[in-house]
Formats: C-alpha cells, sequence, structure tokens
C-alpha cells in the first residue's frame, strides 16, 4: 500500500501543526548604512527601498524598525574621507563610532552589529592595507588594524563585532584585542565563509566600496569550492568565533546546509544586495508574486540550517510575519 502523505496536508490547522521550519521576526538582523552630513536619506538605484542615511535618519529608522518588532540591525559606515589605509574607521570619531554613539543613547534596546572591514574606507576599495608588491592586501598588518578597528567599535557601544574581510587569523586578532582591552563579553559573528560573488554589485553602490583595482579573490573564496568553505568556517571557530555565517545565501545553500552539519556554533546567512534587487525588481516588473517569493526565499535559508538571516527584506517580511 503506497503511504498517504496527503492526508496530512488536506487540513490548514494540521499543515500549520506539521510545520517543520519557523520563520520569526527574531531572524533577522537589517542593514543599515550610515553617512555624514544630516537629514539625509538617499536611495540606492540599484537597490530600491535601501537608503544611505544621515545619524539622524538612522535613528528616526530605528524607531520604525522597533515598531514591525525588529530590534537587530547591522552598521556599515559611508566616510567623507578615504585615504590608504582607511584612517576614519581607526579612529574614535569616524562615521561608525559617531553612528554607534547616537544609535545606543537613542535606542539603548537596540541590538546593533557593526561591519568590521576597511573596503568602504579605503581609497583604493580593498578590505585592508595594500602589498605594493603583490598589490594585494597585505594580511598580517591589516589583522593589527582589525583589532584596533574592532576595539573603536566595542568602546562606542557595539553589541556584536562582524568582520568580514576574510583575513587569515582575523578572528584570534580581534579577540586577543578586544579580550585585551576589556571586552572579553563582545561576541564576534564571523563572515567565515564569505565568497568572491558576483552577487555583490549593488552593495558596492550603496556602501561606494567598489575596488578602484584587481577584485577580491586573492581573500575572499572560490564561488567553485565546498570543502573550502566548510574549512574556514572550522578554523573561525577554533580561533574563538561565537557565530558563523555563509555570504551569499542563495547560492549556497549547500553551503549553509555543510558548515551547519559541521559545527555546534550558531549559524548566520547573510541574503545579499544582488539576491534582493533581483526579487524586487523581478516584483515590480509583474514576473512574480514578490511577497510570497520573498518568504519561501527566506525559509529556504532557515530550512538550510541558517539561525540568522541578515536581510534587506526584513521591514517587509516583518509586515508580512505580523499580520
Amino acid at each position: 500500500m503506497f503511504a498517504r502523505l496527503r492526508r496530512k496536508r488536506i487540513n490548514p490547522v494540521l499543515r500549520d501543526l506539521l510545520k517543520e521550519t519557523q520563520l520569526s521576526v527574531n531572524d533577522f538582523i537589517y542593514p543599515l548604512f550610515a553617512k555624514e552630513g544630516t537629514q539625509i536619506k538617499e536611495e540606492v538605484a540599484s537597490m530600491p527601498d535601501v537608503y544611505q542615511m544621515s545619524i539622524d535618519e538612522i535613528i528616526k529608522e530605528c524607531y520604525e524598525l522597533k515598531k514591525l518588532g525588529l530590534y537587530s540591525i547591522i552598521l556599515f559606515g559611508i566616510p567623507q574621507t578615504k585615504d590608504s589605509v582607511g584612517s576614519d574607521a581607526l579612529c574614535d570619531h569616524g562615521i561608525m563610532a559617531k553612528t554607534l554613539r547616537a544609535v545606543k543613547e537613542a535606542h539603548p534596546d537596540m541590538f546593533v552589529v557593526t561591519d568590521l572591514c576597511f573596503c568602504e574606507y579605503t581609497d583604493h576599495g580593498h578590505c585592508g592595507v595594500i602589498d605594493p608588491v603583490l598589490e594585494t592586501v597585505d594580511n598580517d598588518i591589516t589583522l593589527n588594524n582589525l583589532a584596533q578597528q574592532a576595539v573603536i567599535h566595542a568602546q562606542a557601544g557595539a553589541d556584536m563585532i562582524a568582520p568580514s574581510g576574510m583575513m587569515d587569523g582575523m578572528i584570534q586578532a580581534i579577540r586577543k584585542g578586544l579580550d585585551s582591552a576589556g571586552y572579553e563579553n563582545i561576541p564576534i559573528m564571523s563572515y567565515s565563509s564569505k565568497f568572491a560573488s558576483a552577487y555583490y554589485g549593488p552593495f558596492r553602490d550603496v556602501a561606494e566600496s567598489s575596488p578602484s583595482f584587481g577584485d577580491r579573490r586573492s581573500y575572499q573564496m572560490n564561488p567553485a569550492n565546498r570543502n573550502e568553505a566548510i574549512l574556514e568556517s572550522i578554523e573561525d571557530e577554533k580561533e574563538g568565533a561565537d557565530i558563523l555565517m555563509v555570504k551569499p545565501a542563495l547560492a549556497y545553500l549547500d553551503i549553509i546546509r555543510d558548515v551547519k552539519n559541521s559545527t555546534s556554533l550558531p549559524l548566520a546567512c547573510y541574503n545579499v544586495s544582488g539576491e534582493y534587487s533581483m526579487l524586487k525588481i523581478a516584483g515590480k516588473a509583474g514576473v512574480i508574486d514578490y511577497d510570497k517569493v520573498m518568504m519561501e526565499t527566506l525559509i529556504a535559508f532557515k530550512r538550510a540550517g541558517a539561525d540568522i538571516i541578515i536581510t534587506y527584506h526584513a521591514k517587509e517580511a516583518a509586515v508580512l510575519l505580523n499580520k
């Protein structure tokens, strides 16, 4: 006799009772992009409904997020002045430090994660100090700067640090720097398996972080490599990461599941700009039912094994989940 699987699907209440994967507003971290100035809220052409905001506008935005039940954000900084080492990221009056202090003063109940990298702050757009001979990032010099940057974020009020530069040894260096400065309780969410992906295109518009030469394939991962992705996350766990991450998410669901099966740490995924913009543009064109495809995509991330989803869809998803 064949299995009667359909009888568990006929009644909608039973379908809900047996639903294996649950999505909640508590799963989301919403990205925000801080820019110098006041009363600035500039939509990014390649990312509909995503904005560069001045600090006062970010504070307003946090009120709107909390109305939707969203209490977690990840901050990115866009400085006025960039240089070869990303100096704005290494001082307590830079855009990130100023934004952190203002947000935590206005919203002490908001959980604020900071993206820790240099690509938005350097005039060359790479994620650290450049080795002039190899014409790529000098890994070890950059480690020292990452540790300094992390302490500045912690001093300004960051609740969690999220290093995204894919430098070897970055978690160990950041953990040592935070602990030495008395911030043993600040967790690190590592971009541990981050690929050199074409899906990042729109992000480079909003963060103004496109490389001025070359690309990031000498430090971000080859999209073809599965075993290396697992190894990267395992190494970051050994170095002291508290949460791991796979980025991008949609084309890397297999990696999310592989990492989840290989570690006991919580796992985040980053639903990146290109993934977001494709759905937004397809929805506006009437090609897809935007709300349904968005929610199906977010469920896929959870089903694959993500505990946390960093997504530009968070506000829209929250509206649907709160109905």
